[in-house]
């Protein structure tokens, strides 16, 4: 059993109502707290480097991360009052962002402008499967509204990753 698996109970204050089994309940919800914790430590990771960010391209990608990281923070409410539709708990502290996000931290002094969006590229990359991972979740327990929103969150973070590829490219090449 994984550490997102972990069943928490409701307090009966914040009982929601669904037509979700309580086992679909506990295993959706665990699997968007992960998306969770992962859309928060992206968030940070892509600040990080927004901030710290130099070179000849300096305001292209200080705009461009900038950007990127306001559309991650944009899914967090989402996906939180997701889990709390369906009737389960979400994060409550940066302790359990940091017990469940897989996205890892760069808390390097210096990292070179090209290796932060290639770096950023493959953690959105992650991020596209984690989601789709959860979409498959969501589908074998028919819950249609998490389903829907996955897939939006899924084609932006495409987008992103995208934008991040085609940025990292080197110069005069046509490959990454």
């Amino acid at each position: 059993m994984s550490k997102a698996n972990k069943s928490e109970k409701v307090s009966p204050e914040l009982d929601t109502p669904t037509d979700l089994p309580q086992a679909a309940v506990d295993k959706i919800s665990a699997s968007l707290n992960v998306l969770l914790a992962d859309a928060f430590a992206l968030y940070m990771k892509t600040k990080n480097f927004h901030w710290h960010v130099s070179g000849r391209h300096f305001r292209d990608y200080h705009l461009m991360l900038d950007e990127q990281a306001e559309a991650i923070f944009g899914t967090t409410d989402q996906l939180a009052e997701r889990v709390r539709k369906l009737g389960g708990v979400t994060l409550r502290s940066i302790g359990q962002i940091a017990k469940l996000q897989t996205i890892q931290d760069n808390n390097e002094g210096y990292v070179p402008p090209r290796e932060m969006l290639r770096e950023l590229m493959e953690d959105n990359k992650h991020m596209a499967a984690a989601m789709r991972k959860a979409h498959k979740l969501c589908d074998d327990h028919e819950d249609t509204g998490t389903a829907q929103l996955l897939e939006l969150f899924v084609d932006e973070t495409e987008r992103r990753t995208w934008f991040l590829f085609e940025a990292s490219r080197q110069e005069s090449a046509n490959a990454a």
